[in-house]
């Protein structure tokens, strides 16, 4: 005969009003214990959004959804030197491939760029974009 048993099937027994009077007399904090009871009883929903929130998945898809609309918004002779890398803090940071091309984004397609994502994503979004050569 087998019989196995259950961690998750223990509840402590709820503490009486004596058991509060002798934690207060022994200077025993149970309100630590009873966060962690609280807490250990969340729903998966709770969990997993706090777990992809911490490893910044909404972050990297926004950034992926970014560069699929680079792509069909700008000029495919910008996108052909210049990809976007990053996104933080309403900066897009795009690498170009050569000077000449970077000094040709920055002197005459800023601007458009700029609007174009702008209008795509929202100003709050995209605040400015940084190039760099890479």
């Amino acid at each position: 005969m087998s019989t196995s048993l259950r961690v998750d099937s223990w509840k402590p027994a709820p503490r009486t009003p004596a058991d509060e009077v002798l934690a207060e007399w022994r200077g025993v904090d149970h309100k630590p214990l009873e966060i962690a009871r609280e807490e250990r009883n969340r729903t998966a929903e709770s969990v997993m959004a706090k777990v992809l929130k911490g490893i910044g998945l909404d972050r990297k898809r926004s950034e992926a959804e970014i560069v699929k609309v680079w792509n069909s918004l700008i000029d495919p002779t910008i996108t052909a030197h210049a990809q976007p890398t990053s996104l933080v803090k309403g900066t897009l940071f795009v690498s170009v491939d050569t000077n000449v091309w970077l000094s040709e984004i920055v002197r005459y397609r800023r601007q458009e760029i700029l609007q174009r994502l702008q209008h795509g994503f929202g100003s709050d979004v995209i605040q400015r974009i940084s190039y760099r050569i890479g």
